[in-house]
């Protein structure tokens, strides 16, 4: 579904993602692991056409769209969840519920999609008419979800949805995730929290300073996950 190759990209002369190349097959829920300044939030804002200046190859649904503008590729299935949530905080939760919808055509497939949302994420039926802003950080980051949910994606990029979340919203949002994920929705997730991650993703890409430095399926990781992992994250 998703194929980057060579993947480079510069903020002025520093080069900041160097030369990767990786794959997400329809179905799989792949994560993109590394600390702060490793390049994750670079990768997924390239892919999605927020970042112009790059050079390499990415393909999505056999098209290439490494100078497609986001809305186009968002029209075409893609959706990304921004770290900074991107909320619109004087409008309704209704309302930026419904800023999801904007390219959709079908009413009733957005009534349906709307339900699924409120199941996902009943606190936000609650809110409803409550301002986007006032909502808290757990709140907001259900929300952003919801929203992107609205678009009818095929892929979602989710960047580093639980950072900075209570523990309570953290096992809430992951479990979200994998459900969003076994009902049939591609995602590439960008995480810190290795060991939360690879505890539901299918296929692991370990980045450090802008390189991948080790992957592989999570079936095949050793039983002691924390030890493993010190060599390639720290």
């Amino acid at each position: 579904m998703l194929d980057v190759k060579d993947l480079h990209v510069y903020y002025g002369k520093l080069l900041a993602v160097k030369g990767i190349s990786f794959s997400v097959n329809a179905g799989q829920l792949a994560v993109l692991l590394g600390a702060n300044g490793t390049g994750k939030t670079t990768i997924l804002n390239a892919i999605s056409g927020f970042i112009s200046n790059k050079r390499g190859v990415i393909t999505y649904k056999d098209k290439r769209i490494d100078h497609v503008r986001p809305d186009r590729i968002m029209k075409d299935g893609m959706v990304q969840v921004s770290q900074n949530r991107d909320l619109f905080p004087d409008l309704s939760v209704a309302d930026n519920l419904d800023l999801g919808a904007v390219l959709q055509k079908n009413e009733r497939d957005v009534e349906l999609t709307l339900e699924t949302v409120y199941e996902y994420f009943p606190i936000l039926r609650q809110r409803k008419s409550q301002l986007a802003g006032s909502l808290s950080g757990g709140e907001q980051q259900m929300l952003a979800i919801g929203r992107a949910l609205m678009s009818r994606p095929t892929l979602m990029l989710l960047d580093e949805p639980t950072t900075g979340l209570a523990p309570l919203f953290v096992e809430s949002i992951s479990n979200i995730i994998k459900t969003i994920h076994t009902r049939g929705t591609t995602i590439l997730w960008a995480e810190q929290n290795a060991i939360m991650a690879l505890s539901l993703a299918d296929y692991y890409y370990i980045l450090r300073d802008g390189q991948i430095v080790k992957e592989g399926t999570t079936v095949s990781l050793p039983s002691n996950i924390k030890d493993y992992l010190k060599e390639y994250y720290i």
